[in-house]
């Protein structure tokens, strides 16, 4: 299970794309800009490859706020959705 202290802060998602991996499981979090809002976008998707090598129908995305608590609700989410995504031998 994922926890918070698995992720730097969210400055350093200001500046670059935070990626890791939890058990068969890949993730992504980034900023965005929705309708001129800053938000936490989050990817999951399944081992062995990195973002750019899975097809998209393998990715899960949501969007949260830009701050403590989206980032909390965003591990929540990724914790629900691992089985879903985790890569399977």
């Amino acid at each position: 299970m994922l926890e918070r202290k698995d992720f730097l802060s969210l400055n350093f998602v200001k500046k670059e794309d935070f990626t890791g991996s939890h058990q068969g499981m890949r993730f992504m979090l980034r900023q965005a800009t929705v309708e001129e809002e800053k938000k936490l976008q989050v990817y999951i998707w399944p081992e062995p490859f990195c973002f750019g090598a899975t097809k998209e129908e393998k990715k899960l995305t949501e969007y949260f706020a830009f701050n403590e608590d989206g980032l909390a609700e965003a591990i929540a989410w990724m914790n629900e959705r691992y089985p879903l995504v985790k890569y399977r031998e």
